[in-house]
């Protein structure tokens, strides 16, 4: 567990839980899940002792539930969001394109981690509980450190965060921007598939590892809808706070909406993105079956051609191949010379004709 307080440019790790609240800014306490489950009667005592309330039991099983889809609820003390993130399960590594074409390997999508962090936004006091493994903690307490440093590098016009929320909501859209590497990888991956479901001179056979894919971008869309629609729930609660007393207060309302919006809009653009990889894997598997149908019909075409080719040459062999003496041709030198040659003449007049009318050929356009 780890505490933060933020007050103005200020930002200062507490080695402990203060025993009262600070008077000014606000508290940032990050825990792992297993260290929130740990520390949680301690955690209880300390938001009655500063005031704020404690969090309600119901919300207490939403925080440790590692299954739970992302949502939205609210009490008249706080507000509890749960937000799944978007990553590359970090211990299931897929190999890079070279490497897997080296191997032998057929390209999978990566596992995706969608395990839930949860906020509970208090008025001075934000409580976050993160996968074991989760880097968002380390990374905003990195973050926030620099700029309140003034070594933020391309950050300095970037400010500390205000309240609670807005640092829920930074984190937030902080989750689903780091989609962006997920995507390249998963990008790359789709498109390596889809080369060798079009690919005239391979053969597909593993449709177990196209399904799976399938399955893991519907997953990643159902994600992104449940996210999207605890965002909206958490804007259509912000509308019904009430009014701010001064002008500041409704100013940082408004950014605190802006904000909002702008992690909704990031949202969109995930899952406009997985469906797009959705549709074309559905398209690349509908052009596979063409292509293997038009494959099947030049077969079919050329073994239709040499039949026809050889349908008159097989009556000619028959022909002269009856048991009859009267036949012209079979008493003379000559017979199997004129014979021959007419079979060559007609089998070459049919090839010709059938190769002008492209019924032979790699191309069947007309």
């Amino acid at each position: 567990m780890r505490i933060f307080h933020i007050h103005g440019e200020q930002f200062t790790e507490l080695d402990a839980l203060p025993g009262q609240l600070p008077a000014e800014g606000f508290v940032w306490i990050g825990c792992a899940r297993p260290g929130f489950e740990a520390a949680l009667p301690l955690l209880q005592q300390t938001l009655q002792r500063w005031g704020v309330g404690t969090l309600v039991g119901l919300h207490v099983s939403d925080l440790l539930n590692q299954q739970l889809p992302s949502q939205f609820d609210y009490t008249s003390w706080y507000d509890l969001l749960v937000f799944r993130r978007l990553a590359a399960a970090p211990d299931e590594g897929t190999p890079d394109a070279e490497v897997a074409a080296a191997n032998g390997q057929r390209p999978v999508l990566p596992a995706i981690d969608t395990s839930p962090v949860g906020f509970a936004v208090f008025d001075r006091v934000l409580l976050t509980v993160h996968p074991a493994d989760c880097a968002v903690r380390e990374h905003f307490a990195q973050r926030l450190a620099a700029l309140a440093a003034g070594h933020g590098g391309d950050m300095r016009s970037a400010r500390l965060p205000t309240s609670p929320a807005d640092l829920m909501l930074r984190m937030a859209n902080h989750m689903v921007d780091s989609y962006l590497d997920l995507r390249r990888l998963l990008t790359r991956q789709l498109g390596q598939l889809q080369q060798l479901l079009l690919d005239a001179h391979s053969q597909f056979h593993d449709w177990q590892v196209l399904l799976d894919s399938r399955n893991r971008l519907h997953l990643l869309e159902d994600t992104c809808e449940d996210q999207r629609s605890a965002v909206q729930e958490w804007i259509d609660a912000l509308d019904d706070w009430p009014d701010a007393d001064d002008a500041a207060a409704r100013r940082e309302r408004e950014l605190l909406r802006v904000r909002a919006r702008d992690v909704l809009e990031h949202i969109e653009r995930v899952l406009t993105h997985v469906r797009r990889l959705e549709q074309s894997a559905e398209t690349a598997v509908q052009l596979h079956f063409s292509a293997l149908g038009h494959r099947t019909n030049d077969i079919m075409r050329t073994l239709t051609v040499l039949t026809a080719v050889f349908l008159p040459l097989n009556l000619i062999t028959g022909f002269f191949g009856m048991n009859f003496d009267g036949l012209p041709l079979i008493h003379t030198g000559t017979g199997v010379w004129i014979a021959g040659g007419m079979m060559v003449v007609i089998a070459v007049a049919l090839g010709g004709f059938f190769w002008r009318r492209r019924y032979l050929g790699t191309s069947s356009r007309r």
